[in-house]
């Protein structure tokens, strides 16, 4: 599995000071998204709706709506 490509803009093009340490998107080679963002497994994982559950292996991640909202040009439709 590789990163092809970052969704939407850069850390840096969306006003990080570092660039390093802030929300992210990418698509993977298998047709998966990866991101990072701020792990919340605890504060959320009980305030799950009904119809949703979590996986062992799977963590709840937070990222802000300007990453996801600027990355929408690059999702692609199907």
């Amino acid at each position: 599995m590789k990163i092809l490509r970052r969704l939407g803009p850069s850390p840096a093009e969306r006003g990080s000071l570092n660039g390093e340490t802030c929300p992210d998107i990418f698509e993977l080679s298998d047709g998966s998204f990866a991101i990072i963002g701020t792990e919340a497994t605890a504060a959320l994982d009980r305030k799950l709706p009904a119809d949703a559950s979590r996986g062992e292996d799977e963590r709840i991640i937070v990222i802000s709506r300007e990453t996801l909202i600027r990355a929408k040009v690059d999702i692609p439709d199907a």
